[in-house]
């Protein structure tokens, strides 16, 4: 195999093949994330070409993100089970399959069926999980930029693709757009195929940080217990105060991010006269300055308390938007946006997974994670459908941005009520 020949090349050249893994699952996460951010350059492409009403579309593009945050913990429980590899695999498949065939559909639920149901759950088996089951498989040092990295791929794919995307839907139509959706999706299966492994024990090395090889984990489940085993852990994680405010503060996390700006941008901007291409292009500068703000959000959370992180970053992203809503959509106040927000888009991942994996322990971590990022595409998905259900009621999305600035001052002030915790406590077997 490739990656057992690159794994003992890289050991001599003394660097662990973990960061091989790292970059792949990043790239993966980047391709799935650029498939679901092109949802965006969707929405008035098919209301013009057949009329569909934008609540309509809204709505099935918030089905996707519901599936997406609900197919999380099931995804860990998969990955358990069936293996990395093999999981990415299946869920990237799934994502292609949904794109082509949607390039066919006319009618309404169709785009429900395939965009909502089809490409929700494939994006949902590639989410903010499988990196957080990377970074604790592969690494016990620098974990938390790992992280940050991992979250940064997820909103920075969602953000980077948009200009070309939306340059390519502009002067060929939507179809041709999705057809590079296609193609990013196919570089990451062949990456994933020939670079991905399972375990660090899968090349013979202990993970980053560690000097001992720890044997390769046997799932000794049935497929039932699998599916079983999120549901048992949710129940004994919800019996800790701790996990409802870490659920509600990724709640609002979804709802003041990729479910309102990642969505509704182009909409947004198109409500004062910018091109589609210009919005997209602002949303790759917010991409970019979040790819740096993440990455450094990680390396503060492995030095600083995460609960003040948390409470700075939700914050400040309220007053962003709350900024944004009262602003005259000018360049300059669009580029203050752009670069303020972009830098705290998903800084508030990192804390939160830390914080997850110090209350709940290093082994339940990505199943838990996996509960706590439901919460957040369930916000995200609330914001998918009321922001356009107000662009069709009051015809301007303002309030839904004024909704959710307030919302992040208030998970600001939430997230204080956590304590630290002496030691993680310990739920039972499933």
């Amino acid at each position: 195999m490739i990656s057992s020949r690159l794994a003992e090349w890289m050991k001599a050249c003394g660097v662990h093949y973990g960061w091989v893994v790292a970059v792949t699952t990043f790239l993966t996460m980047l391709a799935t994330a650029g498939a679901m951010g092109s949802a965006g350059v969707m929405i008035q492409p098919l209301h013009q070409e057949f009329g569909w009403d934008i609540a309509d579309i809204s709505f099935a593009m918030a089905v996707r993100l519901v599936l997406f945050g609900l197919l999380g913990p099931f995804a860990a429980a998969f990955m358990t089970h069936f293996g990395i590899r093999t999981v990415v695999l299946a869920a990237l498949s799934l994502i292609a399959g949904g794109i082509v065939t949607s390039i066919f559909m006319t009618e309404v639920w169709q785009l429900l069926v395939l965009w909502g149901v089809v490409i929700g759950i494939g994006t949902g088996m590639t989410a903010m999980v499988l990196g957080a089951t990377v970074a604790s498989r592969w690494f016990s040092k620098r974990r938390g930029v790992v992280l940050g990295l991992m979250s940064a791929s997820t909103a920075t794919g969602q953000l980077v693709f948009l200009p070309a995307l939306a340059a390519l839907t502009e002067d060929y139509g939507w179809r041709t757009a999705m057809g590079l959706a296609v193609a990013i999706i196919a570089i990451a299966m062949i990456l994933v195929l020939f670079l991905m492994k399972d375990h660090p024990a899968d090349v013979g090395l202990p993970a980053y940080g560690d000097e001992i090889v720890s044997p390769k984990p046997v799932s000794s489940q049935s497929l039932t217990a699998t599916l079983i085993s999120p549901l048992t852990t949710l129940k004994q994680a919800s019996t800790v105060p701790a996990f409802w405010v870490l659920f509600g503060t990724f709640f609002v996390c979804g709802l003041s991010t990729n479910g309102l700006i990642q969505t509704h941008w182009i909409s947004i901007c198109g409500d004062f006269g910018m091109a589609a291409v210009s919005a997209a292009s602002t949303l790759a500068v917010i991409g970019v300055f979040d790819f740096l703000g993440t990455i450094f959000a990680g390396w503060l959370s492995d030095r600083y308390d995460n609960r003040i992180l948390l409470f700075w970053f939700y914050g400040l992203r309220g007053l962003s938007l709350l900024y944004l809503s009262f602003s005259g959509f000018s360049l300059v106040e669009l580029s203050v946006f752009a670069i303020f927000y972009g830098l705290d888009w998903v800084a508030t991942v990192p804390p939160t997974v830390k914080l997850t994996a110090e209350t709940f322990g290093r082994e339940k971590a990505g199943l838990v994670f996996g509960w706590i990022f439901t919460g957040h595409q369930l916000g995200a998905a609330a914001a998918a459908f009321g922001a356009g259900y107000m662009r069709s009621d009051f015809e301007t999305y303002m309030p839904a941005l004024q909704i959710a600035g307030v919302m992040c001052m208030l998970a600001a002030v939430s997230v204080l009520l956590l304590k630290q915790h002496p030691g993680p406590t310990r739920l039972q077997p499933a």
